[in-house]
Formats: structure tokens, C-alpha cells, sequence
């Protein structure tokens, strides 16, 4: 059940990965003169600036890895209370405790992202940044949320692990607010089986990410550095091997987002004649990554039938991405003094329990989208989905 990206996984990743293992040298560091140090990572991040169009780019070993090193370059200390959405994958939450701070959940809208409106009733004095997360592929509502951090000078993270080659109103994400995080995980829109990056525009803070995903030390050498460590780090960072099948992919992106949408566009005109649900809010239509089709039905009743005579299942009842269903996390913000339960968030609860996700490239169960179609589906394989759907929203 992966993303598109693994779908599309192909010659020229095996040749690039191969190219890498011919050579045998496999550590991002090496010496410049050597034929055998392809220079991959340093290849992939120069890659990354020139198509997101941030100043700055940082490879790392995972999403999770890319969030907790731009969490650390924000300068957060621990207690600092961080607004996160009740919606997203576990990794949003785990990634600053391990820093100490404090996530302070809040109420998403019917994008299915953080409801610009109910980040203000959560703010408090110890409040210092806010987590966007670009959720399902789908772009925040970031002229709001940029807004509201001026308001209360707070830092904002993009959290894009979701939303690989989305861009917000002409903008890449992650180049909008103060730093963003990606991640090439199996499941997301491109995929070096794990895997992450990081972009910003702010020097300082790529210089801090960087030390803290590798041991302290400064950009951006290419030898084993001696000393002269500004920090200290951990080792958060990825080989040329991973590097190499994410430049392959990297090339394909754009044309995977084109073929998503163009997919997703003509399976919501066949659905469209069904009765009892909308389509979700999409905060830039040309901008979401069309990964999935989410639809939100008018009662839970409705949601819950159509779901499971489709063989699928409601948002609220996919694993972790709700903050219900995450029992480590809830244990957590109960010992810190923020006891959760489902039903802490009524408005999160209502539309996740109305929603369901219909995989047009994500094929996702844990996302709740384990029904659909994938990138490489026919028109005569939509066709038929699409009339599964509509003869589900009939009975």
C-alpha cells in the first residue's frame, strides 16, 4: 500500500542506486578528488533549493528526523507550548517531546488541516510557534495562520510530510513559513523508503539544523570535520545511497502531481451526481498535490455505511493520525497536564467522523484510504470505483 512515487519506482532509480553500489562508496563525506564519491546528498539538497526555491536545503534520515531538527533550529526549550492539529501522524507530536515541548492540540476545519480560527482560543504566554501541517496533500489555509502568527509573534513549522510538490497561492510550502519539513517515507507523493528534507530561508537556522542532524558540525563539508563543532547534535543523516534514488524521484515529482489530479479531477465529475456528501475544502485548489479525494458526508450514519460496504472505513476510525486513536500521546499530554480524550475536539470529531478518504495515489489504510484507485489506475478502473462509490451513496 504505498504512494505514487513507489509505483513509479523504476529504471531510473535502480540505476542510480546501482551506480552508487558499482562505486562502493556509500557515506555523504568524502574526498572531492575521489572518482568514487559521487556527491549525492550534496547533489539532492542543491536539487531541493532549485525546485522549491528556498535558499536553503538539508537532507535527513526521516521525516520525523526533518521536524525534530527544525523544531531544535527554532530554538524552542522545553516547556515552550507548540499548536499542532488533532489531525496528523503521530510523528507531529513525538517530534517536539523528544525536545520537551509542549503540544498543544487544536481544532482542524473542513480541509481536514488547523482551523485558522481556533488558534487563537489555544495561544497562552508560554505559546512560541505553530505546526501547519499540509495534511493529506492539501495546503493550510497560510495567509490565515501566517496572520496569526505576525498577531502574536510566533514561529511557524511547516509540517509538509504529506504534501511533497504542493505549493500554496504560486509558493512551494515550506518556503512560507520560518522552515519546513518533508518526508520520503514509502507512503508519501515521492519515497526512498525512508527519508526526509528540510528547507528554509533563514541561514541561522539551516546552520543549527544541520549541526543538530549531524553530531554539531557547521555546513557544508565535504571531508570528515575535526572540531569546530558549533553544537551539539545527533546523527540524523542520510547516505548517497538514499540520496541517489531520491534525485530519481525527485525528477518525476512534478509529473506525478499532474497525473494525480488530472485522475482525482475526473473521479470527482463521475462521483458528483451522488447525493449526501461535499468534497473537501481545498485552501488552493492548484497547489494540493491530489493524493487523495476526500469527502465529507452529511451524517456519520452515511459516512459509516458508504465506508464499509466499500470495504474502507471513516477518518476517525483510521489509525495514527487521530489524536483519539494515539494512546502513547494522550499518556503523555495527561502527565504534562493536558488530559485528551475523543471528544476533547467536538468539531475535529464531527467531520473526521463524516469523512472518508478515497486513494487516488496514496493507498493508505492507515489513513483510512485503503480503498480508490493508484496513480497507475485506467479509465476504465476509476470508472468502475466511481460507480462502486455511487451505487454505495444509493443503498
Amino acid at each position: 500500500m504505498p504512494g505514487p512515487g513507489a509505483y513509479w519506482y523504476g529504471k531510473e532509480e535502480m540505476e542510480a542506486a546501482l551506480e552508487v553500489m558499482k562505486d562502493g562508496y556509500l557515506f555523504r563525506y568524502g574526498n572531492e578528488n575521489d572518482p568514487k564519491f559521487l556527491k549525492k546528498v550534496f547533489t539532492l539538497e542543491n536539487e531541493l533549493v532549485r525546485y522549491t526555491g528556498a535558499e536553503h536545503a538539508l537532507a535527513t534520515s526521516s521525516g520525523t528526523s526533518a521536524l525534530l531538527c527544525s523544531a531544535f533550529a527554532l530554538g524552542l526549550k522545553p516547556g515552550d507550548e507548540i499548536i499542532i492539529p488533532a489531525y496528523t501522524f503521530v510523528a507531529s507530536y513525538s517530534s517536539v517531546v523528544f525536545l520537551g515541548l509542549i503540544p498543544v492540540l487544536a481544532e482542524i476545519d473542513e480541509s481536514l488541516s488547523l482551523d485558522p480560527d481556533d488558534i487563537g482560543r489555544r495561544i497562552t504566554d508560554r505559546t512560541k510557534a505553530i505546526m501547519p501541517v499540509h495534511m493529506l496533500g492539501n495546503p493550510c489555509n497560510m495567509d490565515r495562520i501566517m496572520a496569526v502568527a505576525r498577531k502574536h509573534n510566533l514561529l511557524v513549522l511547516e509540517d509538509c510530510c504529506q504534501a511533497a510538490g504542493a505549493s500554496y497561492k504560486g509558493k512551494k510550502i515550506g518556503t512560507i513559513g520560518n522552515i519546513g519539513a518533508f518526508s520520503l517515507n514509502f507512503f508519501k507523493t515521492i519515497n526512498t523508503g525512508d527519508g526526509g528534507f528540510i528547507i528554509t530561508n533563514d541561514k541561522s537556522l539551516y546552520e543549527i539544523a544541520f549541526g543538530m542532524h549531524d553530531q554539531g558540525h557547521s555546513p557544508n563539508r565535504t571531508g570528515v570535520e575535526i572540531g569546530n563543532r558549533s553544537l551539539l547534535g545527533l546523527n540524523f543523516r542520510i547516505n548517497e545511497l538514499t540520496a541517489a534514488v531520491a534525485l530519481a524521484q525527485l525528477k518525476k515529482l512534478d509529473s506525478i502531481v499532474s497525473v494525480l489530479r488530472q485522475k482525482r479531477a475526473y473521479f470527482k465529475n463521475l462521483i458528483s451526481e451522488a447525493k449526501g456528501f461535499k468534497f473537501r475544502v481545498l485552501n488552493d485548489p492548484e497547489g494540493d498535490c491530489g493524493t487523495l479525494c476526500t469527502v465529507i458526508f452529511e451524517t456519520r450514519e452515511q459516512a459509516a455505511k458508504v465506508s464499509s460496504a466499500l470495504g474502507s472505513k471513516t477518518v476517525d476510525k483510521s489509525g495514527w493520525h487521530v489524536y483519539a486513536n494515539m494512546e502513547h500521546v494522550l499518556a503523555h499530554l495527561k502527565s504534562v497536564g493536558q488530559p485528551h480524550t475523543k471528544g476533547s475536539y467536538p468539531k475535529t470529531d464531527d467531520i473526521l467522523s463524516r469523512s472518508m478518504n478515497i486513494s487516488i495515489g496514496v493507498v493508505d489504510g492507515g489513513l483510512g484510504a485503503g480503498w480508490g484507485m493508484n496513480i497507475n489506475s485506467t479509465e476504465e478502473e476509476i470508472k468502475e470505483a466511481a460507480a462502486q462509490f455511487v451505487n454505495a451513496c444509493k443503498e
